[in-house]
Formats: structure tokens, sequence, C-alpha cells
């Protein structure tokens, strides 16, 4: 898929938004930035939106055209794409405790197999927590294409919708479900960051939306491009959405929150990221300087951007203490410069070798195919 300005202008407002909100819940960014606490923690919903759209296009189109899936080329590339940089980040959390924003970490291979979400002490271990939504979208990458494979043998409308809606439909109730029985007994943790904001089941709801406007695009291409004739209609819908949702989270932890906002929130963005993805729109003929550069680091960004944080804050928390604009350029220019370097430093050239490597791989197989397209 070609980049598209509009989705690049989303992943750079979603990764803007996470980092700003560490800014201020972590490291006192300011009080003039105490809005980031309702809301901030959105940037990650964006996210899985996103994610679910772009590999769900990519996972889908080979098999829209009858071929076979390559599990192992899908799983290569991801694994290309995800862990050198993310090894690097998870081995200067383990090696140099100095380096983390809380004193402690869960075990490495917790992180290793991407179950941290799932076995997280909050309270006790938060340095590198916000590679839960990694471990989220790991299992996503892990799943995805074998469940697309399976509802794609005998291709039906009818068993896909009702694939949705029964994944939609367990996410409200399971997490009811466990918000009310945790709120009985009230144990003595943070249950709800462990067992309902962190865990993959619970958060399936953006990935859904994601693949839902993926099986639009690649399925019914005619009706894509019909309703993006309404897209500037739509991203005001998103927007009208997604403000719904956020009233809705004026409680984050609330039942009616958790069993009802987090499909409505998706669906909000997801009208975003349909808007976004159509060049005409508005959203999506609007170049912002700077953000397509943000989007293509957005993951070094991620990974690295508590560390950046909390060296300032060592370094500088006394000089910069009530000088919130200071203290915010200060914050930006070091998340920038290190998740910078870990981009040029080691995302970008394990990217740049795996399709050197993906390249050499397919000549051999396009000459073998032409000889035998000669032949016959």
């Amino acid at each position: 898929m070609n980049r598209l300005p509009g989705l690049d202008l989303l992943r750079a407002i979603a990764i803007v938004w996470v980092m700003l909100f560490h800014a201020y819940a972590l490291f006192g960014l300011g009080v003039g930035f105490g809005w980031l606490s309702g809301c901030g923690w959105m940037g990650v919903d964006i996210f899985f939106v996103l994610s679910g759209f772009l590999i769900g296009t990519q996972v889908l189109r080979p098999l829209q055209r009858g071929e076979r899936l390559s599990f192992g080329g899908f799983y290569a590339r991801r694994a290309w794409r995800i862990l050198p940089a993310f090894a690097v980040v998870l081995a200067l959390y383990t090696g140099f405790p100095a380096l983390r924003e809380a004193p402690g970490l869960q075990p490495w291979w917790q992180f290793a197999t991407f179950t941290l979400n799932l076995l997280i002490d909050y309270d006790h271990n938060q340095a590198f927590s916000h590679a839960w939504s990694l471990c989220v979208e790991e299992h996503f990458y892990l799943l995805f294409p074998l469940l697309a494979w399976w509802l794609t043998r005998r291709p039906s409308a009818l068993k896909f919708a009702a694939t949705c809606a029964g994944i939609v439909v367990f996410g409200i109730a399971l997490r009811s479900a466990v918000w009310l029985h945790d709120t009985a007994l009230d144990p003595p943790r943070n249950w709800f960051v462990e067992d309902i904001y962190f865990p993959s089941w619970m958060r399936l709801d953006g990935l859904l939306m994601g693949v839902m406007l993926a099986t639009l695009r690649v399925y019914r291409p005619c009706a894509w491009t019909r309703l993006q004739m309404h897209a500037n209609k739509l991203l005001l819908g998103g927007l009208a959405v997604s403000c719904v949702a956020l009233w809705l989270f004026r409680d984050r932890t609330g039942l009616l929150a958790n069993a009802l906002g987090w499909p409505l929130l998706s669906f909000g963005f997801g009208l975003l990221v349909f808007a976004a993805a159509d060049r005409r729109s508005l959203i999506g003929r609007w170049r912002v300087p700077g953000a397509g550069w943000l989007a293509a680091i957005s993951y070094s960004l991620y990974l690295s951007h508590k560390i950046a944080l909390h060296l300032v804050q060592v370094k500088l928390a006394v000089p910069l203490r009530d000088h919130g604009v200071l203290a915010f350029a200060i914050y930006t220019l070091a998340i920038l410069l290190l998740g910078a370097a870990l981009h040029y430093g080691v995302e970008r050239p394990c990217l740049r070798w795996r399709d050197r490597r993906a390249m050499a791989f397919a000549k051999p197989r396009l000459a073998e195919a032409n000889a035998v397209h000669d032949a016959t």
C-alpha cells in the first residue's frame, strides 16, 4: 500500500498524543497539560484501528485474488519489522536499571514472549509497561492470518458479519462480567489495568474495526469508492462519535465506558481512518510538515520515549519545575533524538536488509515462473 498522507497524519497524531499523555501522567509535564489525563491514552486506539486496516489489507489482498497466503513470509516480515528495535530497547531496560522510568520490571521472558499484558503485576512493575499494546498487536499478527484464511476458504458475507458481531458482543459481555466481578470482590491490586485494559481479548474492537475497513476495501471496492465520495461527511461523523465515546469515558474505569465505550470509540476512529485513506478528503489531502517523518519513526518513538522522558527528569527535574513550555520543548527534543537514533540505527537498516533479502529470494522464483510460461 502506497503511503497516504492522511494515514500518516493520524499516526503522527496518535504517537504525539501517547507521548504527551505519558509526559504528563508520569513525569509532571505541567498543569497546562492536565486535559491529557482524561483522554491521552486514546492514541493507542488509533494505532489499533490503523494496524487492523493496514495489516488486514496486506493479508486479504492475495486471498481475494485466489492466491495462496504465505504464512511464513508474513510472519517473517512482521518479525523483522518488530523484533530488532524491540530487542534493543528490552536489552536497555533489563541491562541498565538506571534507564527505567519505574524501579520494577516484569521478567524479561514475558516481554520476549509477548505475554506481558496477560501476566503483569502493575502495582510493582511499571517499567516498560507500555509494551502491553505491542503484545496485543503481536497476538493479532499471529492469529489474524489464520482467521482470514479460514473465513475466505468459503467466502460468505453472512459468516464474516456474524464473526464480527460475535467479537463485539463477546467483548462487551466479557468486560462487563469482569468489571462486575472485580468491583464486587475489590481485589488488592490494579484490577482495571490487569484484567480489563491490558489483556488482548479485551481490546479487539479497534483491530476489528480496521479489519472491517480492509475487508470493505478489498472485497467491495465499488462500495468503498462510492462511500469515499462522502469521506468528509464521514470524517465529521467520526469526530462526533469519538466525542460521544470521550463523554462516556469521563469515568474511565466505569462500567458503561468499558462495556460500550471501546466499540464506540473504535467506530469513531474507524470513520477517521476511512476518511484519511481518501486523498481527496480534508484530512487525506492535508499535508502537515513533519507528519510523515513522525509516522515513519513512530514505532521507535513509542518503544523508547519513556527512557528519554526519564533521563530528562533525572537530570533536569528541578530546573524545569514550573516551566511547562521549556519542559515540553526539552522533553520533545530528547524523545525525538532517542527515537530517531533507534529508528535510523536499528529499525531502518533491518527493514532494508529484509527487503533486499525478499527481492533476492523472489528473483529465482520469478525467473522460474517466466521459464514455465515460455515453455507453455
